[in-house]
C-alpha cells in the first residue's frame, strides 16, 4: 500500500531525483575550471571550445540511436537548437575562455555564481514564475557568501585592476548568454522535443559555428597533442558537455531556472576545494566565510516546497 503524499509535499523519489543530478552536476562543473586552465596555451581558445562541442555533440547523439530517439526536428526544433547552439555552446564558453586569459579560473566561477539574478529575472519576464520568500532569503544569503569569495579573489588575482576589469566582462557577458539557453529549457518549446537528440545537434552546430569564427580570426585548426590536452578535451566533451547538460537541463525543466541556478553559486566551492587538492590553494577567513553563506544560503533555498510561484 502507497503511503500518500501530504498536500503541497514533493515526493521523496522527486526530491532525490532532483537532488542526486544537481550535486553529479555540481562536482563535474566544480572540476571544469582547472582543465579549461590548461586548455589556454597552444591552442586558440575557440578552437579548444570547437573541439569540446564537437565531441560532446557525437557523444549525444550516439546516446539518442542508443536509446532509439529520432533525430529528426521539425522547422521549430532546428530553430531552437540554432538559439540554444549559439547562446550556450558558442558565445558563453568562448567568454569564458577567454576570461580565464586575464582573470584567475577561481575569479572566474565565482563570477559565473551571479547566474541566479538574470536567470531568475528572465524567467520573471519571460515565464511568469516569481521567487519565493525561502528562495530569496537563501539567495541573499549565498549571494552574500558569493561577494565574501569575490573579494578574496580579486585580492588574489595578480593582474591589474584594468585587466581584471576586462576579465569580468567578458565574464558577465559569458553568464547573460548562458542565463538565455537556461530559460528556454524551461520554455513549452523545449519540451516538445527529446533532450538527447536536440542537445547533440546544437552541440554540432554550436561547434561548427565556433570553427567558423576560429577560422575567420586565428586562422586553420591547430591541436595540442599533449595526453593532458586530449584527455582534456574528452573529459570536457563527454563528462562537463553531454552527461552535465543533459542532467542540468533536466533539473531546470524540473524546478525552474532560478533555483537549478544554485548549481553555480556552489561550484566555486567546489573549484577551491578542487584547488586545494591539486594546486596548493590556502583558504583564508574570509573565504571560508564566504564558503559557509554559499552552503547555508543554498540549503536554505533548495529545502523550498517551490522553486517560484
Amino acid at each position: 500500500m502507497t503511503t500518500p503524499v501530504p498536500a503541497g509535499e514533493t515526493p521523496r523519489s522527486a526530491t532525490l531525483g532532483v537532488l542526486i543530478p544537481f550535486g553529479i552536476v555540481t562536482l563535474i562543473w566544480g572540476s571544469t575550471w582547472i582543465v579549461i586552465r590548461d586548455q589556454l596555451g597552444v591552442v586558440p581558445p575557440t578552437w579548444s571550445v570547437a573541439y569540446r562541442f564537437g565531441v560532446g555533440g557525437i557523444a549525444m547523439l550516439v546516446w539518442a540511436l542508443l536509446r532509439r530517439e529520432s533525430l529528426r526536428l521539425d522547422a521549430r526544433g532546428w530553430s531552437f537548437a540554432a538559439v540554444l547552439a549559439l547562446t550556450q555552446f558558442c558565445l558563453n564558453f568562448n567568454f569564458v575562455y577567454r576570461a580565464e586569459q586575464f582573470v584567475t579560473s577561481g575569479l572566474v566561477a565565482v563570477v559565473y555564481a551571479l547566474l541566479i539574478v538574470p536567470n531568475a529575472t528572465l524567467a520573471r519576464i519571460f515565464l511568469g514564475q516569481r521567487m519565493g520568500r525561502q528562495l530569496l532569503v537563501g539567495s541573499g544569503i549565498a549571494m552574500a557568501g558569493v561577494a565574501l569569495l569575490f573579494v578574496h579573489e580579486l585580492r588574489q588575482a595578480a593582474a591589474d585592476s584594468d585587466t581584471v576589469l576586462l576579465g569580468m566582462g567578458i565574464t558577465l557577458a559569458g553568464v547573460l548568454c548562458a542565463s538565455v539557453a537556461n530559460v528556454m529549457q524551461a520554455t513549452k518549446a523545449a519540451k516538445r522535443y527529446p533532450m538527447a537528440p536536440v542537445l547533440g545537434i546544437a552541440m554540432l552546430m554550436g561547434a561548427a559555428m565556433d570553427a567558423a569564427f576560429a577560422t575567420a580570426t586565428v586562422g586553420p585548426p591547430v591541436f595540442d597533442w599533449r595526453w593532458a590536452y586530449v584527455a582534456g578535451i574528452l573529459y570536457l566533451a563527454i563528462f562537463g558537455s553531454a552527461i552535465a547538460f543533459a542532467l542540468y537541463f533536466g533539473i531546470i525543466r524540473a524546478i525552474g531556472p532560478a533555483k537549478a541556478a544554485y548549481n553555480g553559486v556552489v561550484v566555486p566551492v567546489i573549484a577551491m576545494l578542487l584547488s586545494t587538492l591539486f594546486e596548493g590553494y590556502r583558504w583564508s577567513l574570509l573565504a571560508g566565510g564566504g564558503a559557509l553563506l554559499v552552503l547555508t544560503g543554498l540549503v536554505i533555498a533548495l529545502s523550498a516546497r517551490r522553486p517560484n510561484r
